[in-house]
C-alpha cells in the first residue's frame, strides 16, 4: 500500500508540474480538480451519479458473467455446438459497442433495461471465449473420479468444475469489470439522465475539464478500491487450495 500511495503521489506531482508549465483551462491542476470534487460531494450530486453508474456496472457484470460462463462451458465441452455457434461468436466479438447501444435504444427505448442489456451483450462474447478455453482445458480424469465416488451435480460443480475454471473465471471477471464500466459511460452519455457518463457529457458541453476529471477520477478510485478490497481477496481465497500448507 505504501508503494501505491507513493506512486500516486508521484503522479500528482508530475501532473502539478505539467499544469504549471502549461496553464490552461483545458488542463487544470490537481488542486482545482480536488476543489470541484469536494464541491460535488458536498452537494450530493457526486454520490448520486456514482451510485447510478455502479448499479449499472454491477447489473451488467452479473448478467454477462452468468450467461457468458454458462455458454462458454457448454461450447467448450460440446464440439459440435462450438463449431455451429463459432461464427455467431466471431460476429458479436467484432460488433462495435456503439452499434449495439444505439440499436438497443432504438428497439427497446431509452430504458434502464435497454442500457444494461446493451452493456451485457458487449461483454458476453469475451466471457464466452475465456470460459470456453477453460472448459477445453478441463482434466476429465476428475470427472471420472466424480462418477466413481458418485458425486451429485452440486458437489461436482463445487469440487471438480469450479476449481479448474477459477483462473479463467477470474481473468474474465477482472477484464469484464474494466470493460463494462467504460461501456456504461457511453451508454449513459447517449441515453440516460444520470450517472458519471451523463455528467461528463454535461460538463463537456460547457467545457469544464476540472469537473470531467473530478467525476472520472472519483469513479476510477472506487473501481480501484473494489479491486483491492473485493476482487484480490476473493481471488486469494478461491485459490488457497493451490498454495502449499
Amino acid at each position: 500500500m505504501a508503494t501505491v500511495a507513493l506512486s500516486l503521489a508521484g503522479l500528482c506531482l508530475l501532473w502539478s508540474l505539467a499544469a504549471g508549465f502549461w496553464p490552461s483551462r483545458a488542463f487544470p491542476p490537481p488542486l482545482e480538480v480536488w476543489r470541484v470534487l469536494v464541491k460535488e460531494a458536498a452537494s450530493g450530486d457526486l454520490s448520486y451519479h456514482l451510485a447510478m453508474t455502479l448499479w449499472r456496472v454491477a447489473a451488467a457484470y452479473v448478467v454477462a458473467m452468468i450467461l457468458g460462463s454458462v455458454i462458454g462451458v457448454l461450447l467448450g465441452t460440446h464440439r459440435r455446438a462450438d463449431a455451429f455457434f463459432n461464427p455467431w461468436l466471431i460476429l458479436f466479438l467484432n460488433l462495435p459497442a456503439l452499434v449495439v447501444i444505439v440499436l438497443a435504444y432504438i428497439w427497446f427505448g431509452l430504458s434502464e433495461s435497454a442500457a444494461i442489456g446493451a452493456v451485457a451483450i458487449n461483454k458476453i462474447p469475451n466471457v464466452v471465449v475465456t470460459m470456453r478455453e477453460g472448459a477445453r482445458a478441463l482434466d476429465f480424469r476428475y470427472a471420472e473420479m466424480a462418477v466413481v465416488y458418485r458425486l451429485g451435480p452440486l458437489d461436482y460443480l463445487r469440487h471438480i468444475l469450479m476449481p479448474q475454471l477459477q483462473p479463467y473465471f477470474a481473468a474474465a471477471s477482472r477484464s469484464g469489470i474494466a470493460l463494462i464500466w467504460k461501456i456504461v459511460l457511453v451508454v449513459e452519455l447517449l441515453g440516460r439522465s444520470s450517472g458519471v457518463g451523463f455528467q461528463i457529457y454535461l460538463y463537456f458541453q460547457i467545457f469544464d475539464v476540472a469537473a470531467i476529471l473530478a467525476y472520472t477520477l472519483a469513479f476510477v478510485a472506487i473501481m480501484l478500491l473494489i479491486e483491492l478490497l473485493l476482487v484480490q481477496p476473493f481471488e486469494r481465497h478461491a485459490t488457497r487450495w493451490r498454495r502449499p500448507a
